[in-house]
Order: C-alpha cells, then structure tokens, then sequence
C-alpha cells in the first residue's frame, strides 16, 4: 500500500492509452485506479449518463485537490488506428488491440474464453465524432489545471515510450513499489 494518499486524474483522448497508463500506475505505486470509463458506461447502461465537462472537474474540486492532473496527447492517426483494431471483453473491460496486443485467440478472452466485442463507438466510421467532441470537451477542462500548475503533459505514439516519463513524475510525489522495468 502506497505511503501517502495521492489524487491524479490521466486525461486523453478514446484510444489514448489511459487504462494502460493507470493500470501500471496503481501496480508501480500501491495505488488505486478508478475508472471513469467504467463509471461511464455503467451510467449509460442505466440511462443516467455522466459527462465528462468543465462542469465535472468544477464538481471534482469541490470533493478533493487533484495532486496531479496528466493529459495523453496521441496523434489523430493513431488514436483511429487504435480504436477500430480494438476489442473489449465486457463482462471484465480487458481491452485487447489486434496490432500490439491482440487476444491468442481471436475473437475470444485470454481468461475466460467468451467472446469479446467492439464498441459501437469504436467502430471506424464513429471515431472521427468521439475524437471531435472530446477535442472541444477537453479543451477547458485542460486550460483549468494548466492554470493551476498541476497539468503534466505527454505526447507520443506507444504507450511504451510515454510511461518512463510518468513513472519518473508519480516518483517524485509517491515512492513506488514496483519499477518501471517491470513492464
């Protein structure tokens, strides 16, 4: 369990690598990872939605300071790339990619051998609007933690590349318990 209690937000756009990014932060630090993807689509499931706004990050500072606030910057291209080669497993939210981390059998679960899905959103002729609209969301709600000095930004293709950059930031505010050479 980490030493200390640390609040940070990854932000990015669909396909950027944020569940990556915070899986491997919560094993390299004893940390939790609580996913607003996940949240979202239980929300959406019973038609009660959560957007994710200038507005929720007002909502957020009211309940905790944010410690750090990192946002993913991957190339239009990529991002389309990544999300129509994607497939998810739904009862557990297993993200697979069909280039760098596909399924040993396609189609089905490493674990428990049930189907996986694509999203209808990451359907290709879909991408283009998410990637929009979280374009024009995100704007505001990255200006305000930039304003704040807790925004940490990191551009790149692999996810591979950027996470060295992100271990090194989370060690200096929380020790960690796991290296990044683990990955």
């Amino acid at each position: 369990m980490a030493s200390k209690l640390l609040r940070a937000v990854i932000l990015g756009p669909p396909g950027s690598g944020k569940g990556t990014v915070c899986q491997r932060i919560a094993q390299s630090f004893g940390l939790q990872h609580l996913s607003s993807g996940h949240f979202l689509r239980e929300n959406i499931k019973a038609n009660t939605g959560f957007p994710r706004t200038l507005v929720q990050a007002e909502a957020l500072d009211k309940i905790c300071e944010l410690d750090l606030v990192i946002t993913l910057n991957i190339p239009f291209e990529t991002l389309k790339d990544r999300l129509s080669r994607r497939w998810i497993h739904p009862a557990s939210g297993r993200v697979y990619n069909l280039d760098f981390n596909p399924p040993h059998v396609h189609g089905v679960d490493d674990i428990t051998g049930e189907p996986l899905v694509q999203q209808e959103d990451d359907k290709p002729e879909a991408v283009a609007a998410r990637l929009r609209q979280y374009k024009d969301m995100a704007k505001p709600v990255i200006e305000l933690y930039k304003s704040r000095g807790v925004l940490h930004q990191f551009s790149g293709t692999e996810t591979n590349k950027i996470w060295p950059y992100v271990y090194t930031l989370f060690s200096n505010k929380i020790t960690p318990i796991q290296s990044k050479e683990a990955y």
